[in-house]
């Protein structure tokens, strides 16, 4: 494979004219740092309101805009939410400290940012994903956020390039806790998947609202490559990714950046880079910090944090049951795999507590399921009704296309009866000898299909369940009709 260098921003779009990195025998190495926004009703060192979407610079007080002799008073709030969400991660609990990490960015007025360094407040803990994969969590700190800065004029509102630069202080300040995971990850998918399974315990621990589109949680991703059994190279920081989707592509894309750089024996300079959306690719911001570089040392005006063991436990005793432990309550129910696309679509919606319902009412727990993945707003339908329209549904008495038009009329009312709609409707279960006819006659009528499914091509099954189903006008049950044409054919 032939690589030709051209500079650090204008080269190697992913394409099929290069080998993907996995190809090439390498393998990526990935820690995530997740910066979330907590919860509370006022900023982290003072009783400014943290509050989205206010007008710019409304915000503020003398603490925010570090005017001299105003003093930091921590947030209880957020260091109860810091805990809660430790406590969520397999965290360790501990005594900790703050820090003044030096910079001069127009962020932050004070010219430092109040963050936690040596001594965090949680540390050593663990994420499990779906599929049962680890991922350790190094440390989660408390800080304060940096207010947002508006570069105008530029390409992708970067600085370079820009007219002029706005700035608005309302976020400085405001309740951060930055979650630091292990270089465990390999692959973009688990980097995919941690994020969202990490969103879902803040949203259940009532930590934060976890939206990326509002800012209130943004992902850095320290990507490298290696040759499997290696040491770890060179990283690279990729900076404030704002969605679950562009993260798996910018990791995707620097992964093969760097190996395209290994293969041409160029360098990779750990460096901060910025994902743009638009062309695909990562680029320069600046040149990689170490922590020599802020100059940390302790913050003079505040005092060690501890909580101290009573509040912690109270703090433990009071959490809420966690996404991974709702979804196997709800795969012991419904006789699905925890991990299942059905069982992870409900539960990120909330909607695992109502098919409990359902199921206490005498429904059937799997075929409510089904609804609620396909139909969330199902949800707001009285669970009893739902509950008789499943039973309905499971022994027959409505097929599945029956049941779906049952269920649209109870939204649409708010509730009802699924006995009177369907009889209303002239539902009635299909006589067995009439839809094997109708099978039959779907046959006849397309030998070539039926020729290609006895063959053994899948495809073919759809154009003769959907002639049965034409046949009937949506009344035959699909299930019954697959299993017809699995018994005629053997």
């Amino acid at each position: 494979m032939s690589i030709t260098y051209v500079n650090d921003d204008g080269y190697y779009p992913l394409n099929e004219e290069y080998a993907r990195w996995e190809h090439e025998g390498y393998e990526m190495v990935v820690g995530l740092e997740v910066h979330v926004e907590l919860a509370t009703r006022t900023k982290l060192f003072s009783a400014s309101p943290n509050r989205f979407g206010d007008e710019p610079n409304t915000n503020i007080d003398p603490v925010t805009l570090g005017l001299p002799g105003a003093l930091p008073v921590l947030n209880r709030q957020a260091v109860e939410l810091a805990i809660r969400l430790g406590l969520a991660l397999n965290c360790t609990v501990q005594k900790s400290t703050f820090a003044r990490k030096n910079y001069f960015y127009p962020d932050m007025p004070k010219a430092y940012q109040i963050s936690q360094y040596d001594e965090p407040i949680n540390i050593d803990g663990w994420l499990d994903l779906p599929d049962g994969f680890r991922v350790g969590i190094e440390r989660g700190h408390l800080e304060e956020d940096t207010g947002k800065s508006t570069h105008v004029g530029g390409a992708g509102g970067r600085i370079h390039g820009s007219d002029y630069s706005l700035i608005d202080f309302n976020r400085a300040g405001v309740p951060l806790v930055e979650i630091v995971s292990r270089p465990d990850i390999r692959h973009p998918e688990q980097a995919k998947a941690y994020v969202t399974e990490l969103r879902g315990i803040l949203v259940a621990v009532g930590a934060s609202d976890a939206k990326m589109e509002e800012g209130s949680m943004r992902v850095d991703a320290n990507v490298s490559v290696r040759k499997p059994g290696a040491d770890f190279n060179t990283r690279c920081e990729i900076k404030n990714v704002n969605s679950v989707r562009s993260l798996g592509r910018a990791i995707e894309y620097e992964a093969q950046r760097q190996v395209m750089l290994h293969e041409a024996g160029q360098p990779v300079v750990q460096q901060t880079r910025h994902w743009d959306e638009n062309d695909g690719r990562t680029h320069t911001l600046r040149s990689k910090e170490d922590a020599d570089d802020y100059r940390y040392f302790l913050e003079p005006d505040l005092v060690v944090v501890d909580p101290g063991i009573e509040w912690i436990e109270a703090v433990r005793a009071a959490l809420p049951a966690l996404p991974a432990e709702r979804r196997a309550g709800l795969a012991a129910i419904t006789g699905q795999v925890a991990n299942s696309e059905a069982i992870m679509v409900v539960t990120e919606r909330g909607h695992d507590s109502y098919v409990m319902d359902v199921a206490k009412h005498g429904g059937n727990a799997e075929i409510a399921l089904k609804h609620l993945q396909q139909s969330p707003e199902a949800a707001a339908v009285p669970a009893e009704n739902v509950a008789k329209l499943t039973t309905m549904e499971a022994s027959g008495g409505l097929t599945a296309t029956q049941a779906k038009q049952v269920l649209a009329d109870m939204v649409e009312a708010g509730g009802g009866d699924a006995e009177a709609i369907a009889a209303d409707k002239g539902f009635e279960a299909m006589d067995n000898s009439e839809l094997e006819s109708m099978v039959d006659a779907a046959i006849a009528a397309q030998p070539d299909a039926w020729e290609k499914f006895c063959a053994g091509e899948g495809k073919a099954m759809g154009a003769l369940v959907g002639a049965v189903m034409k046949a009937s006008k949506g009344q035959a049950d699909g299930k019954a009709v697959t299993a017809l044409l699995n018994v005629k054919k053997s």
